[in-house]
């Protein structure tokens, strides 16, 4: 049986779900700091190398991994991907005793989320939406940062564990709140990188050497994570790297989807997904999001 929620603890029996390039490393932390963790994926040998390299178990399937877990974490793809970990008799909701907590890293719908949650709540378990912004470079180093939506007593359960790999854990407000943030984080995001394609793109074509240009203006107002990191990368034309479009563009189609909901406007950001789509025509789909910077040379 499961601890109840709020309960002191230090070490706790964990299961996660997803071993991606996000997952892998996640759960990697949680081994390293002395959790009982066993992991699943739908590639079983990804699950067994895990198991190999940090010392613990793997499981055939989201319920065996689920089976006694204090708190059940979950990296996967997309709505259909969380749906298929969490529902059905394999699923991590069937193996989970009741009081246990579901954090699910995902990016997803909150549509998925408000499905899950109630689910959740019916079975008498607890469900917290917490996606991650920070890219396979946060995940490796353990700096992430954690949006979060759910009740505050799960949320306050599941904090300390969480911080294993966060730079920042906070929650925002009830379930799918979390989600909503990381909306607004694409958001940013993607309007931000599409401006630093287009500074470096006016650069290129007035002759200035973007390296010295980049020097300067990062230090002033237009300064950003993305100018720090990528700049030097996208000068160079390397792309195999960070976040893929692929999956910008599926948490762009996101967004899009739930500001027809709720009545906002993003203009910029419709526009810059067809910018990525254009990538994706280019066979970029597993480019880094900078590689709008390729379109616009592509462009001319």
């Amino acid at each position: 049986m499961a601890q109840d929620v709020g309960e002191d603890r230090t070490m706790a029996k964990l299961a996660f779900l997803g071993l991606g390039v996000m997952g892998y490393p996640m759960a990697g932390h949680l081994a390293a700091a002395g959790h009982e963790v066993c992991v699943y994926n739908r590639t079983a040998a990804k699950a067994e190398a895990w198991a190999t390299q940090h010392g613990g178990r793997h499981a055939a399937t989201p319920r065996e991994a689920a089976a006694g877990a204090e708190f059940v974490m979950a990296c996967v793809g997309n709505d259909d991907d969380l749906r298929s970990v969490c529902q059905g008799d394999d699923g991590a909701f069937a193996g989970m005793a009741s009081g246990a907590v579901f954090v699910d890293h995902t990016t997803v719908s909150s549509k998925v989320t408000t499905e899950l949650y109630a689910e959740a709540k019916a079975a008498g378990l607890n469900f917290v939406d917490a996606p991650v912004s920070g890219g396979q470079a946060g995940a490796e180093k353990g700096q992430l940062s954690i949006m979060c939506g759910g009740d505050e007593a799960a949320y306050a359960a599941a904090e300390p564990v969480m911080q294993v790999y966060a730079k920042l854990c906070r929650r925002i407000g009830e379930s799918g709140a979390g989600q909503m943030t990381k909306m607004c984080n694409q958001i940013a995001i993607a309007g931000l990188v599409q401006g630093l394609a287009e500074a470096l793109h006016f650069a290129e074509k007035a002759g200035l050497d973007g390296r010295a240009v980049v020097e300067v203006i990062s230090q002033g107002a237009a300064g950003s994570w993305q100018m720090s990191n990528r700049y030097e990368t996208m000068i160079d034309d390397k792309w195999n790297h960070g976040f893929a479009v692929d999956w910008m563009r599926k948490d762009l189609g996101i967004c899009l989807s739930t500001a027809d909901e709720t009545g906002a406007s993003l203009p910029v950001t419709a526009l810059v997904d067809q910018f990525y789509k254009d990538v994706q025509k280019m066979g970029g789909g597993r480019w880094d999001t900078s590689s709008l910077f390729a379109r616009l040379r592509k462009l001319g």
